[in-house]
């Protein structure tokens, strides 16, 4: 089976319709979304129904920390993401509200486990920025490969008997194998928010047979959603963001 991966989609119509063609075409059997499908980006209500919708037709969806502070009070944002969701909030509605509301934390499927952040407190919110983080990861879950998000930078962590877990980049493009003699968490990126200096959109799939991942960089047409963002009243950061990749 062959499976999308895609996290951080934060409101990015034009990336997520990317993602999802390229994925179509590669034969993608189904798809699972690693939380933040909101915040930073001009169209949450698209993306939130695109996704409820293919939750209908069997796609998994995660809760990510935006989409938790879409429906809820928090004061653990910066400003700028801050900013975003106060604009957010006000054009959900309530189906919009409910469905954010009750995505779960983390999900096991056979020896997988998909979660938005770290497996050794999903609530938290941890960034997977290097071995110490997967360390207490790995811990935490008895699960063979962790797909997450959250940095909205493409990482892999492989896990190792006698050092700290180690830390590899991607190549895009290059299909890798997860041999299962390891264990692994594997980052997926930003489908709408990269932090890489790519701008490109980012998503995985991962192949069952053979346990195969690939990271997949999508090319769309960031001005577009940039201008969005400006229209839409929302921080002019965001849509340079956007353009940079950073």
């Amino acid at each position: 089976m062959l499976t999308a991966l895609l996290a951080d989609v934060h409101g990015n119509r034009e990336a997520l319709a990317a993602c999802l063609e390229d994925a179509e075409r590669a034969g993608a059997d189904r798809h699972v979304f690693l939380g933040d499908l909101v915040g930073y980006g001009p169209d949450p209500v698209w993306v939130i129904e695109r996704v409820a919708d293919m939750a209908t037709r069997g796609a998994l969806a995660i809760q990510g920390n935006h989409d938790a502070a879409a429906v809820e009070d928090t004061d653990t944002m910066t400003a700028l993401a801050h900013a975003a969701i106060l604009w957010t909030r006000e054009r959900l509605g309530d189906d919009h509200c409910e469905f954010l509301r009750t995505l779960p934390l983390d999900l096991n499927e056979d020896d997988l486990l998909y979660v938005h952040a770290s497996a050794s407190a999903p609530q938290d919110w941890i960034y997977m920025l290097g071995p110490r983080e997967a360390f207490h990861s790995f811990r935490a879950t008895a699960q063979r490969i962790t797909f997450c998000g959250h940095t909205h930078i493409p990482a892999l962590f492989n896990e190792s008997a006698s050092s700290m877990p180690q830390h590899h980049v991607p190549v895009d493009g290059r299909q890798m194998r997860l041999l299962p003699q390891r264990r692994w968490i594997a980052v997926l990126g930003a489908v709408g928010q990269p932090r890489d200096h790519n701008p490109a959109a980012c998503y995985g799939l991962f192949d069952s047979v053979g346990d195969r991942l690939t990271y997949v960089r999508v090319p769309y047409d960031a001005d577009v959603t940039a201008r969005k963002v400006v229209a839409a009243g929302l921080p002019r950061a965001l849509a340079r963001r956007l353009l940079t990749g950073t």
